[in-house]
């Protein structure tokens, strides 16, 4: 009998005795890669220690089996559970437990197990003492067979995203294609090929089970063109309240319609009342979503575009007629009747994808004349607006609305889009009449953000524009939970045009640039031009865009110049007054909150007052607490280095005086610190003790925070996976300061940056 002390012990000691007789090829990452004791061609494996209990151990095997069909990935056939001491192993089939399988469990596997009734094991083996039992059990470890699954709602995005990864070229329609139709392409759900092995063919004659799926359905290419536009039930039924408040500001005896361009499978009209659905004309672009449109509400709605499928209709995954970026869009018949008529009221009621097209994805569509802005609708909004505007899909549809489909004053618009179009961008200026704001993550997505959910009317906004929202989160039963007020305030400035130091001297001279992490670009694309050296430019701060979008990407503070720009030297003589735009790009790192992420961005509308407040000297311990935030915080990429051109470039915004005072120590000394600073520099002499007692240490350099990080708290994995820190000291004295620096930011820096307006 073996002795071991623990699971993972006796787990690895069973692969190192087995893999080299199985697959010598294999790895033990290989094999754990799923959060079960490993997966070994077609095998799971479950390592007790002892087992008690062998009905409890089968069924933590079902819900790890089920997690994988959830994820897309192949049932192994055969379940081998093993009992390390005991030296034995008992083998059961997994297709006895397809029905449990195919089931979804929350919470822990390991947990609220016991009570399962299994059925007897098929084989056992006593792989200590038996050499049969060995060789029998290495036989079946070598087997590779799996037990095919059903396609349902809780597995099918899955298995899509297994299908495109294994097929890149593939479309949506190669996954669920059917016979129904038109178009009749039979996909991989209903005839399986790929995943013959893996799954059953899918009876459904058509998608409509999916409906609330489709967009997670969709090929990676589609899913980039087309943007997210899914609303979650509880979200969609507080709209209608907007809704109907449009549909109670038609004139006594007008007729109206409620359009929605973007309608995927209809779940934003769900729960409309058939009258409302009588006024509804809907379309959607992809071909998949439209087929469970009609089907679903083809009967109820007033129309759907096209009304029905023409040979033609299938255009490579999309609908032929459908694009509401189109000129035949925005020429349709069927909708210009209702435009056209001045006893018609036009409601749009949408959803539209919101998708940002960046810049290098712009350039490609550009060269091959593709891409939203380069629609008939893309083209026309780029002309009267900026680029950089027209480059948001959601943007698109937002102007087209007002441009071509409200004319009258009691039309209006119900419309979920992120608040940039509103707050910076200014691109609606239009009445506020109400609205919700809502949790960005419910949509399909995976970031907690705030989407505003409005009802415009067709008229010239009020003199005062900013308003409030009623937010509501949403819980993952998809009931609404919480309620509260956030203010939405416009924003007419960003940091570029208010606070940016766009000045060039004399004495500069060319300089070098840096790559994101602070070291030296000596390679790759360079977008930086005529960078420069100087004895009073410390630093280069970059800060792009107001909203907080990839906010570690879009803001940095290297030592020579940022290789792609966006920003500005740091001057030694007004370096202070600058750096409150470095603290307020750090907010959403501390603040998290879907209400405040996409609501909450960066200003400069607050400069006059507080230019002048800096003069009169009325801000000088603030702008200092915001320095010592600065040398604390990890964003804070600057490093101490030889560049290339003989020059050694010091970190002067950092506490390591080691080597002599830095720019920051010395306006450190004007601080008059409280408790809260205290432990902060406690903190720093803690860190810098600890580091200077690494063997990576270098004496002649003057150390951050983030150089400290990236070269001396450095770790490794040992044997089981686990992470081992190198200077287990310098850790965790980086972590307390971490913990430390947050409490700061949001007591001692954010109330502050509220009041200038370098938040808003």
């Amino acid at each position: 009998m073996a002795n071991f002390d623990t699971e993972r012990e006796g787990q690895i000691e069973f692969y190192r005795t087995f893999l080299p007789l199985i697959d010598p090829s294999l790895t033990l990452d290989d094999i754990l890669a799923d959060d079960n004791d490993g997966v070994l061609n077609g095998n799971l494996l479950e390592f007790k220690l002892r087992v008690n209990d062998l009905n409890a151990v089968l069924f933590q095997c079902v819900k790890y089996l089920s997690a994988l069909r959830i994820k897309g990935k192949p049932v192994p056939a055969n379940i081998v559970i093993v009992d390390l001491n005991g030296e034995q192993a008992y083998l059961y089939k997994s297709a006895d437990y397809l029905a449990d399988i195919e089931k979804v469990y929350s919470g822990g596997a390991s947990k609220s197990n016991a009570g399962f009734v299994g059925r007897t094991y098929d084989e056992k083996y006593a792989y200590g003492a038996d050499q049969l039992a060995i060789t029998r059990l290495i036989k079946r470890l070598k087997e590779t067979e799996f037990t095919r699954i059903h396609i349902d709602e809780n597995c099918i995005v899955g298995w899509a995203t297994a299908f495109y990864k294994a097929v890149p070229t593939a479309r949506k329609e190669d996954f669920i294609g059917d016979d129904t139709g038109k178009h009749k392409t039979i996909g991989e759900i209903r005839n399986p090929s790929v995943f013959a092995e893996y799954i059953y063919p899918y009876k459904g004659t058509s998608n409509v089970k999916f409906q609330y799926l489709m967009d997670k359905l969709n090929d990676t290419l589609q899913k980039k063109n087309l943007g997210a536009f899914y609303t979650p039930e509880a979200y969609a039924e507080k709209s209608h309240e907007l809704l109907r408040m449009a549909i109670g500001r038609v004139p006594a005896g007008n007729d109206y319609v409620i359009i929605d361009r973007c309608a995927g499978t209809g779940n934003l009209e769900k729960g409309l009342t058939d009258e409302e659905l009588s006024h509804c004309i809907l379309s959607t672009v992809e071909y998949y979503e439209y087929k469970v449109m009609q089907e679903i509400l083809g009967s109820k709605v007033r129309h759907i575009i096209p009304p029905i499928e023409a040979d033609d209709t299938f255009n490579a995954g999309l609908v032929r007629g459908a694009d509401a970026l189109s000129e035949e869009y925005v020429n349709n018949p069927i909708i210009k009747q209702y435009v056209d008529d001045p006893n018609c009221t036009i409601i749009l009621f949408e959803n539209p994808p919101y998708a940002e097209v960046v810049s290098s994805d712009n350039q490609k569509a550009k060269h091959k004349g593709t891409g939203p802005m380069h629609t008939f609708v893309g083209e026309a909004m780029r002309k009267a607006t900026s680029g950089v505007v027209a480059r948001d899909l959601g943007n698109i549809f937002i102007w087209s609305a007002f441009e071509y489909y409200l004319r009258q004053p009691t039309d209006s618009y119900v419309v979920y889009s992120p608040a940039k179009y509103w707050k910076v961008q200014h691109l609606v200026r239009k009445r506020f009449i109400d609205g919700y704001a809502f949790n960005r993550r419910y949509f399909h997505t995976n970031i907690d953000a705030c989407i505003m959910c409005v009802l415009w009317a067709n008229e010239d906004e009020a003199p005062s524009p900013d308003f409030v929202l009623k937010g509501f989160d949403c819980d993952d039963e998809n009931n609404l939970s919480g309620s509260v007020e956030l203010p939405i305030r416009r924003i007419y400035q960003q940091f570029s045009s208010a606070y940016f130091d766009k000045r060039r001297m004399a004495d500069d001279k060319p300089g070098l640039i840096a790559n994101l992490d602070g070291t030296e670009r000596t390679s790759g694309t360079v977008q930086l031009t005529n960078p420069i050296y100087n004895d009073n430019a410390i630093g280069y701060l970059s800060i792009r865009g107001a909203n907080f979008d990839n906010p570690d990407l879009n803001v940095s503070l290297v030592r020579v110049g940022r290789y792609d720009g966006g920003g500005f030297y740091l001057r030694n003589d007004v370096y202070l007054e600058k750096l409150p735009m470095f603290c307020a790009s750090r907010y959403i790192t501390y603040n998290r909150e879907w209400t405040e992420r996409a609501r909450i961005m960066k200003s400069g509308d607050g400069a006059d007052r507080f230019n002048a407040d800096v003069a009169s000297g009325k801000l000088d311990q603030w702008l200092r607490k915001c320095l010592l935030f600065t040398c604390v915080e990890m964003q804070n990429h600057m490093r101490t280095f030889t560049g290339s051109d003989g020059r050694f470039y010091r970190n002067e915004l950092c506490m390591d005086t080691t080597n002599g005072p830095t720019v920051a120590s010395e306006d450190l000394k004007k601080l008059v610190c409280g408790p809260a600073e205290q432990r902060i520099l406690d903190q720093w002499k803690t860190l810098m003790g600890a580091v200077k007692q690494t063997d990576e240490y270098d004496p002649a350099l003057t150390y951050g925070v983030y150089q400290i990080f990236a070269e001396i708290d450095t770790s490794y994995k040992d044997d089981e996976g686990n992470t081992v820190w190198n200077n287990v000291e310098v850790h965790s004295a980086l972590q307390t300061l971490k913990a430390l620096v947050k409490e700061y930011y949001n007591a001692e820096i954010v109330p502050t940056l509220f009041e200038y307006e370098f938040l808003k």
